[in-house]
């Protein structure tokens, strides 16, 4: 993505202790892991969380999944991934998790066949979102959904749906726009 589409110029990563702000208790009313990702992810599947800063999606996938599924956490940042994992150990979901660390030029998933993932809040901070989404469809199965969020407060509207043309520009097809509080949001299925 060319610096005149980012909402900041330049871009902008979110710092670890910042997502205390909006990574809290407050949030499951919010956003409900089993209620936005639920109907998208089955027991024993496999699930890709793309920037996933502390997990809260995390988590809440590894409940979905249960013992025989797997859930990969990915971030830019190991202290966000630290935390993860030691929210993931209190909530008893720790051995679902894989938490990966990403580079900024690489989300470095290799070919994992995954049946969804999810990229939320955090696309427009990618200088590249095309390459984070072809990326991502490398790393899922055929006919795999991914559940594309953005903050609707900070993301305007074409900067959306210019990301979202870059992720069909990569063979992503938009299936629907779910309703997610304060997001603007698309569901995407991997061609």
């Amino acid at each position: 993505m060319d610096k005149s589409r980012s909402p900041q110029p330049g871009g902008h990563v979110c710092p670890w202790w910042f997502a205390y702000s909006f990574d809290n208790v407050l949030r499951r009313l919010v956003h409900d892991p089993t209620a936005m990702v639920g109907p998208y992810l089955r027991e024993g599947g496999t699930a890709l969380d793309v920037g996933s800063g502390m997990g809260h999606f995390s988590i809440g996938m590894a409940r979905i999944v249960g013992p025989g599924g797997k859930v990969h956490a990915i971030d830019l940042q190991q202290k966000m991934l630290d935390v993860t994992m030691k929210r993931a150990a209190r909530a008893g979901v720790a051995d679902r998790i894989e938490p990966r660390l990403c580079r900024q030029d690489s989300l470095a998933l290799g070919a994992l066949n995954a049946d969804f993932a999810l990229v939320f809040w955090m696309a427009h901070e990618v200088p590249d979102p095309g390459r984070l989404f072809g990326e991502i469809h490398g790393a899922l199965r055929e006919g795999a959904r991914l559940l594309y969020a953005e903050p609707s407060f900070h993301v305007k509207e074409e900067l959306f749906r210019s990301i979202i043309a870059d992720a069909e520009g990569v063979g992503f097809t938009r299936e629907a726009e779910p309703k997610v509080r304060i997001s603007r949001a698309a569901l995407l299925r991997r061609g």
